[in-house]
């Protein structure tokens, strides 16, 4: 089979991901988001917010692990952060995603599989900056969206703010601090608790 036709089919098996539902609203709608709209949107604001790293580090890297670092909840559906990850949902997005990348022409499956595992152990200066921006957009759709998600899952802000402030500090002092305040202001009007 040739890479393209390889290609073409991993496309239309990732489609999969457009029907994955999240746990927050993006701003302004009453619908959930889906996974491949957050994808987008991490990926975005990756680019414009890497000039607020606090170390080096290479944005096409970046971009590429917050495009692929969802693929495996098609097969392992999303799950709330502030939940406690389990063993098994970790094993689900792992098949998930072998099961996803063996679709690719091999070189593309090693890539993808290195950049997915060092997403998900986080260590390097490129991992850390996705999951800090990782967890941008859920809280921006919390603070815009009357807190739905938090309230909803009783999240107390206690959790919100350790959870976030070790993920988004650990990246980017700098974020963090502009977020922090953000959070200060839900607490203040009642959104978190």
């Amino acid at each position: 089979m040739s890479d393209i036709k390889q290609i073409l089919n991993f496309m239309v098996e990732v489609e999969k991901l457009k029907s994955v539902l999240r746990k927050t609203k993006p701003v302004g709608h009453t619908r959930y988001e889906n996974s491949a709209e957050h994808s987008w949107h991490v990926s975005l604001m990756a680019l414009l917010l890497k000039d607020h790293a606090d170390d080096e580090i290479d944005i096409n890297r970046v971009i590429k692990m917050l495009l692929i670092h969802d693929l495996g909840e098609i097969e392992a559906g999303d799950t709330i952060i502030y939940a406690s990850e389990t063993t098994e949902l970790k094993q689900q997005e792992s098949q998930g995603i072998q099961k996803l990348f063996a679709l690719l022409p091999e070189e593309m499956q090693v890539e993808f599989n290195s950049l997915w595992l060092e997403f998900e152990t986080g260590v390097t200066n490129d991992a850390k900056f996705a999951k800090a921006i990782d967890r941008v957009p859920p809280l921006l759709h919390n603070i815009h969206g009357e807190g739905h998600s938090w309230k909803l899952h009783n999240i107390p802000k206690e959790k919100v703010f350790s959870l976030n402030k070790e993920r988004i500090q650990g990246a980017s002092h700098t974020l963090w601090e502009a977020v922090e305040i953000e959070l200060d202001k839900a607490v203040e009007v009642g959104l978190l608790s």
